[in-house]
């Protein structure tokens, strides 16, 4: 394992969150199966909302106390493509009264196109899908986004994912 920085142009998203734990032969596959490819990941965040109250009595500082936790959306954006795989789970949501959850993961791919880190969502809606914006002068990619309505992350440690591999090779 090596302590320098992964790039942030070489990533994958998946709507298979079990991808993130692939064996290192299977995860060159990647790239075959995964629901696309995006030139944009955002949104891997969350924030504890915090609300101060002041004690009486007690003027050297204010205590800091926990509310709720909220996830961010996560943001896709790609070029155009014919593949309606990505509208078809937007509209799926819009039929659907509980809609149309999905899990997967964003996969960030070391040099060796082994992924290096990932972050795997639960429970996600495709919460909102915003189509290109069209200009006749300009020579650019038609570009759309989708956004994930999500109820968690789990950061996918990737010396335990080789553990579990290790251990589940040996039978345990």
């Amino acid at each position: 394992m090596t302590s320098d920085p992964l790039t942030k142009f070489r990533f994958l998203v998946t709507l298979d969150p079990g991808d993130a734990y692939l064996p290192a032969a299977q995860a060159l596959l990647l790239p075959l199966v995964a629901s696309g490819a995006f030139q944009e990941v955002t949104g891997l965040g969350a924030q504890l909302e915090v609300t101060s109250y002041a004690e009486g009595g007690r003027n050297d500082s204010v205590h800091q106390l926990p509310l709720r936790h909220t996830w961010s959306r996560i943001v896709l954006k790609r070029g155009v493509v014919r593949d309606p795989g990505l509208w078809a789970w937007y509209q799926a949501g819009l039929s659907d009264a509980l809609g149309a959850r999905r899990d997967g993961a964003v996969i960030v791919l070391g040099p060796d196109g082994v992924p290096a880190a990932a972050w795997a969502f639960h429970g996600g809606l495709a919460a909102k899908w915003s189509g290109p914006d069209l200009h006749a002068e300009q020579n650019a990619v038609a570009v759309e986004s989708l956004e994930i309505a999500h109820e968690g992350l789990t950061k996918v440690l990737q010396d335990t994912v080789a553990a579990t591999i290790s251990q589940l090779s040996r039978g345990r």
